[in-house]
């Protein structure tokens, strides 16, 4: 059955009708907090009905994949960004996030320049391995350079690098190491995205000490919550988790860190037998997840 205007209205009203949130209280937190939304979860849709479906949450921007499996293939970003970006726009978004695998100056000319001609101001980067036969501390010096190039290609196009604090052992992990990398890059094309999620994990009792280390360094936020299930990682909606986000916030509000927010939802959206539904049936139940999460986050945001 063929999924139209009319149908994605009457799915808006109904989701509204069952979260309902002050428009006040919507648009003061609008002025205040730039909130996009990860894209990656919802690359089945295509940019009009994931700007559509974003809108209707209540959220300010689209963080667009631009990768490799992204949304925005990169051999395809001259021609497809620009489509993406319009779509945003035609829903009152903003495109002020997106996320790559750039790791080097030298893969990064095209996509930067056609990013920053769009309006983009900031872009996840890959991550950094630890170089195989060297030492902790060279590798260190080693994608510190390589961070500086890219800054330099940065400042050429003015747009800013930021590198995600991802659990596991890549560079960052730890964020200690992720200061030593950017300590001395200039803070104004290249930064942070600190996820806060990835930090617990990583420092569950001291991830506060690791945010007052690089807070300076941050340029963006990441915000998503998880627990553990049977010793194994479990991503959860906003509140359900282990994240300590009353504490966080508190910090964040501490040390005057006042950033872009990029809100992942990374637990399961739609089940195996979801998956076979109508685009319209899935895309009620999508928005219903995200709504919940948005809004759980603008609670939050309220309090600081």
């Amino acid at each position: 059955m063929p999924y139209n205007r009319r149908d994605f209205i009457q799915t808006i009203a109904m989701a509204g009708a069952a979260l309902p949130f002050s428009s006040f209280a919507a648009e003061a937190l609008r002025k205040d907090w730039e909130i996009h939304a990860f894209s990656k979860p919802f690359q089945w849709m295509d940019y009009n009905l994931l700007c559509e479906t974003f809108a209707a949450a209540g959220l300010d921007g689209v963080d667009y994949t631009v990768r490799p499996e992204g949304h925005v293939l990169p051999e395809r970003v001259t021609t497809d960004l620009p489509k993406a970006v319009a779509a945003a726009k035609s829903a009152g978004l903003k495109t002020t996030l997106m996320t790559t695998a750039i790791r080097e100056a030298k893969d990064a000319d095209t996509l930067l320049k056609t990013a920053a001609a769009q309006g983009v101001q900031y872009y996840r980067m890959g991550w950094y391995d630890y170089i195989k036969g060297k030492s902790i501390q060279e590798s260190i010096q080693i994608r510190n350079q390589q961070l500086k190039e890219l800054a330099q290609l940065n400042k050429q196009y003015n747009i800013q690098a930021a590198y995600q604090n991802h659990s596991g052992l890549r560079m960052g992990a730890s964020v200690w190491d992720l200061y030593e990398m950017i300590k001395d890059v200039d803070p104004k094309y290249a930064g942070v995205q600190y996820d806060i999620r990835h930090a617990t994990v990583e420092g569950a009792n001291s991830w506060s000490l690791g945010l007052e280390l690089i807070q300076k360094h941050i340029n963006t936020l990441v915000i998503k919550d998880f627990k553990w299930v049977n010793n194994k990682l479990e991503n959860v909606p906003l509140g359900e988790g282990m994240v300590d986000f009353k504490a966080f916030f508190q910090k964040v509000k501490e040390f005057n860190i006042h950033v872009p927010i990029t809100l992942h939802l990374e637990f399961e959206m739609l089940s195996k037998e979801q998956e076979a539904l109508s685009v319209k049936e899935k895309q009620q139940i999508v928005l219903g997840k995200l709504k919940k999460d948005v809004q759980t986050l603008k609670g939050m945001l309220a309090g600081i």
